[in-house]
Order: structure tokens, then sequence, then C-alpha cells
């Protein structure tokens, strides 16, 4: 671990020693539970967890201090302030909210609205960078969620000239919300409630080239992911692109809908955020894919909502055509019987605060019980080839 002022490490409880970590990671999620070698063809598909919880490395805790935050833009020039082994689990105790953990619980709008005018290049708290040693370009990076729980409070806006309706609202809103102490619902008004379902709508590992990146935008690198299937016990694979992966996180929602049509879920900071990164040599994708317990997704970003929906789906016939060795036009098929293509952000932004502007983001959802035991490996396998 590379030493930072405030950034420690602290041993994980279920500490494993580096050989298994690797075998594991190998063989982690759906094909740990469905090893191609233990597999039969023709056999039942099966309901499993994404990843055995129980193995993981060290665990590094990383704090949110003026030293470690960053917001707007993922900037090249910035040092990881953090240093890891594959398999370790990163600690992120108290993140900030968006702007630098400027905005405040009932703070009013005419306060609040000051606020992003002193941040061009965008709202989201980036904590970052993490690197992975032995990272490099072309790998894929697994983030694994372990732990997403936020703190008491949040807030929902709307802002004219943003949102899928930019001009139908003249007057900006602004919601705050309570959350129980379990963290599982929050009243949005006399008899609404509303369970909640905490995600990171930012991970990313750095971008390649010269200049920062907004946090706004999208790639096989990740980004403004904002997939809100993204929970706990569920995993996300992105691609590495500088050495190292330098892997930034941000902008959490307590609960998003899919679209989020007005530009924001509820937003929120995480008392304890956890997340596990895998490295996988041999992987090879070209847009982020998830996994859940019944799922995997495969998103897709473009300036136009129909360049989204080509872009989605290219990658999910690319990405799937090659595990199964199904043919393109197979798995093209597939997609329109069985697969969702839900939008995962409209934005539609003609007066915007931020120098940059975000997509279009789609995704398609394929049920995993499509598939028996041994292509379920096999889809798996593609995503973490063995060690």
């Amino acid at each position: 671990m590379t030493e930072q002022p405030g950034v420690q490490a602290e041993e994980g409880t279920d500490r494993i020693g580096r050989r298994d970590l690797m075998r594991w990671a190998g063989l982690a999620g759906t094909a740990a539970a469905l090893a191609p070698s233990l597999a039969q063809a023709g056999s039942p598909a099966k309901v499993a967890a994404v990843f055995d919880r129980r193995h993981v490395g060290r665990t590094h805790v990383l704090p949110s201090t003026p030293q470690t935050v960053r917001v707007g833009n993922m900037d090249p020039a910035v040092k990881p302030v953090l240093e890891i082994e594959s398999g370790d689990v990163v600690h992120y105790p108290d993140t900030w909210v968006n702007w630098a953990n400027e905005a405040k619980y009932q703070m009013p709008t005419a306060e609040r609205e000051k606020i992003p005018r002193r941040y061009p290049n965008g709202p989201t708290s980036l904590v970052g960078p993490v690197a992975i040693k032995g990272a490099e370009p072309g790998d894929v990076i697994e983030c694994r969620m372990i732990r997403l729980k936020p703190i008491d409070w949040g807030w929902n806006s709307a802002i004219p000239g943003m949102g899928a309706l930019p001009t139908d609202f003249s007057e900006p809103y602004l919601h705050y919300f309570r959350f129980d102490k379990a963290r599982r619902f929050t009243e949005f008004s006399p008899g609404v409630r509303i369970a909640l379902a905490p995600i990171q709508g930012v991970i990313a590992a750095q971008p390649a080239g010269p200049d920062p990146v907004s946090a706004l935008r999208a790639g096989a690198y990740g980004g403004c992911v904002q997939l809100p299937d993204l929970v706990e016990g569920t995993s996300l694979f992105i691609a590495a692109e500088v050495p190292g992966a330098n892997i930034w996180t941000g902008d959490s929602h307590a609960v998003q809908g899919d679209g989020v049509v007005n530009q924001t879920g509820i937003e929120t900071a995480m008392e304890d955020l956890r997340i596990q990164y895998i490295l996988h040599k041999g992987a090879k994708i070209g847009t982020p894919i998830a996994e859940t317990p019944t799922h995997w997704i495969v998103a897709g970003y473009a300036d136009t909502l129909d360049g989204a929906v080509a872009a989605t789906l290219r990658h999910f016939i690319d990405w799937l055509s090659g595990a199964t060795g199904m043919s393109r036009l197979d798995v093209y098929a597939l997609a329109s019987l069985s697969g969702s293509v839900r939008l995962t952000q409209y934005a539609n932004q003609i007066g915007g605060r931020y120098k940059a502007v975000s997509e279009k983001a789609v995704h398609i959802r394929l049920p995993k019980n499509l598939f028996d035991a041994g292509l379920q490996g096999r889809i798996a396998q593609s995503l973490r080839p063995r060690v």
C-alpha cells in the first residue's frame, strides 16, 4: 500500500492467502458456483450469489478529505492516494455529498443555488484514485459491491434547463429526505414510502489521455454508470486504460429509477462504503458490464437516445456471442425475445451549469436462467478468466 496522510490499512476479518484469493477471483460469482469443470451440458441453471463475501484480501481505509477528493473531473495528473493488491477491499467511511460536501440538510434553495457556480467541472465529489498493483491498459477490473450504507439524509432536485423535460418547469424543485435508522426506506410524502436501494452512480477507472475527463461522461472505463441494479452483492466490470487502473468513485444515490428523468435520484453520501477490486487478466470488454444474482447487464452511451440503444445492443452482441459461441444474429434475436432494454439516464440538458453534458445512457438486462449451468459458467468465465 502506498502510504498517504489519512489513509490506513486494516486486516480483513476473513483474510486469506494470495494464492487462494487469486483462485477464488478466477472462480468467483456464477463461475464459482457453477464451474464449467463441474457443470454438465443441459443441467438445470441455478441462482447463485455473484461472489463469496468471505473471501477478501486486506481492507484499506480511505477517508474523504481535501487531499483525497476531487470535484467534477477525473484528472490524470492526480497521483494515486492508495495502492492495493487485487482482491483487497477499500473501505470508504463517510464519503462526501456533491460539491465537496457543501450541500447540507434543509439548506434553502437560494443558498444551494450558489454552490454549483464554484464547481464548473461538475458536482461529483470523487474520492481516489486507487491504484491496483499489476493492472495494465486492456485489463478488466471487477468492482464488487460489498457494503453500501448511506448517511441518514438526501435530496432530489430538478433544475430548469435540465432533465427529460427541460422547458416544462420554470421553478427549481428541491425535496429533502430523512432515512430510517436501518436505511431501508424514506417517506416521500404522507402515505408514500420509498424503499431504499443504495448505489454508487460513478465508478470509474481513469480514462486514457492527458486531459481531465468529466465524471458526467461514461465509457468502457465506467464513469457515470448510474445503474440502479448495482446494489450490495453485485459486481461491475470496467476496463483499465492506464497503468494501475486508478479507480475513482462518487455520486451516491439512496435510490433512483430507470431514466433518472428529472436528472437526480435521492442524492446522498455513504456512511459505510466497501468495494472489493479484483484484477482480471485476459478479459476484454468494450463497455461496462454488471452482474447480479439473476441478470447480466450491458450498458451503452451516446449523445442521442438512438445512438445509445444501438451502442448497447452492439456491445451486448459482441460480448455474448464471444462468450457463448452463439452467432451474432442469434444473440440479436435473444435480446429481442428475452432481453429488457431500459433507459438508464435520459439527460436533456439545454441550460446546464457545467462544462460537460451527460450522455444518454441505456442498458440491457438478460436473465441468467435462460442458460443451463454450463453456459452460465462460460459466460461468467468470459469476465473472469481463470488465473
